[in-house]
C-alpha cells in the first residue's frame, strides 16, 4: 500500500465538534483531509459534548500545553431527577428522587462553588490511579481512590430554571470537571442531577462563534483551504510576553543559538515578565520564532518553531 504524502501545515483549527463523536476521531477527520505532518488536540471534549476544540497541526503542536492551561467556557443543562454512574446522560441510573430545586435554592448555593474550590474529578475520567485511567477501573467495577484536586471557577451563573433541569454558564481554570460541578451542586441542593447536555464556548483565544464546523471536512467534496481557516502557531501565545528579533537574532535562535542581553541596550527591549518564565520570540515579519528564556543576561532557545 502506497503512503499518502504528509504536508507541512502549520497553525491552529477552531474546530466545532459536534455531539456523538468523540475528539480523536474528530482530529482524524482533519487528518484524512488535510494530511498534515503532524497534528494534536487542545483538550479533550467527550463524545456526548460539543463545541470548542482546538486542533494544533504541525509546528502549532509545540504549543498545545498553553491551550491546555488555557481558561474555558462552558454552557450546560443539569437534568434533576436522577443521579447517573458517569454524571452525564451516557450513564447508567444510581439514584432518583422527586426532589426539584427553585430557582432561588440554586442561585443561592452557586457562589459556594465561586473562586478556588476543591473537586473530586469523577469517577469516569481520565485521572491516572496507579498507572491505570480512572474510567477504565470504574468499567471494570472498581471504585478508584481520586484525591481532590484545587480548581478555579471564575463565573457561574444561571442561565434557564425550569421544574426538571437548569441551564449554565461558567468560566474557569484549567483542569474543572463540569460533571463534578453538576454532582456536587446537586448534592449540595439535596437532589440528583447529572449532565443532559455541555457545550464549550471557549478555549482561550478560540469562541464557538468563530469555529469552523467539522460538516466540512467530509469525505467527498472540497475541503477548506488550510491558508483560509487556520489561526498563526502563537494564537495560544498571545498572553505571554513577547520579544522581537532581528534577522540576525532569528538566525541564531533558530539554529538554538543564545542571544546576548546583557548590554544595557539589549536588556532595554526585554518585555515585562520574562523573569517568571519562557517568553516568545517573534520575528520583525510577525511571525513565531521560539520559545526562549532568560538566563544569566542570555536568551536562549526553550522550543524552536520551524517556519
Amino acid at each position: 500500500m502506497t503512503k499518502k504524502t504528509k504536508f507541512k501545515i502549520d497553525g491552529w483549527l477552531n474546530l466545532n465538534k459536534p455531539v456523538g463523536i468523540g475528539s480523536t476521531p474528530a482530529l482524524g477527520a482533519i487528518k484524512r483531509a488535510w494530511h498534515p505532518e503532524k497534528a494534536g488536540h487542545g483538550g479533550t471534549l467527550d463524545p456526548l459534548a460539543d463545541g470548542v476544540l482546538p486542533i494544533a497541526l504541525g509546528e502549532a503542536t509545540k504549543t498545545v500545553a498553553y491551550a491546555m492551561d488555557a481558561d474555558k467556557e462552558y454552557e450546560f443543562t443539569i437534568t434533576w431527577g436522577e443521579n447517573r454512574a458517569t454524571q452525564d446522560a451516557e450513564g447508567a441510573v444510581t439514584a432518583t428522587n422527586d426532589a426539584r430545586p427553585t430557582k432561588a435554592a440554586i442561585e443561592s448555593a452557586l457562589p459556594r462553588f465561586i473562586g478556588r474550590i476543591s473537586q473530586i474529578p469523577p469517577q469516569y475520567s481520565a485521572i491516572k490511579i496507579d498507572g491505570q485511567r480512572a474510567y477504565d477501573l470504574a468499567r471494570a467495577g472498581e471504585v478508584a481512590d481520586i484525591k481532590p484536586r484545587d480548581v478555579e471557577i471564575y463565573e457561574l451563573t444561571l442561565l434557564e430554571a425550569a421544574l426538571d433541569h437548569a441551564r449554565f454558564h461558567m468560566t474557569c481554570g484549567k483542569g474543572t470537571y463540569v460533571r463534578a460541578i453538576a454532582r456536587d451542586l446537586a448534592e449540595a441542593l439535596g437532589v440528583c442531577g447529572y449532565i443532559s447536555r455541555l457545550t464549550r464556548t471557549r478555549v482561550g483565544p478560540f469562541t464557538l462563534s468563530a469555529s469552523i464546523s467539522l460538516d466540512l471536512f467530509g469525505q467527498s467534496g472540497v475541503q477548506p483551504d488550510p491558508k483560509a481557516v487556520l489561526q498563526p502557531v502563537q494564537t495560544v501565545l498571545d498572553d505571554i510576553p513577547a520579544l522581537a528579533v532581528d534577522e540576525a537574532e532569528t538566525a541564531r535562535l533558530r539554529r538554538g543559538m543564545g542571544i546576548d542581553f546583557v548590554s544595557r541596550a539589549n536588556a532595554s527591549r526585554l518585555p515585562d515578565g520574562v523573569h517568571l518564565g519562557p517568553f516568545l520570540a517573534v520575528s520583525y515579519g510577525g511571525i513565531a520564532v521560539a520559545m526562549v528564556r532568560l538566563e544569566g543576561g542570555f536568551v536562549v532557545p526553550e522550543r524552536v518553531f520551524n517556519l
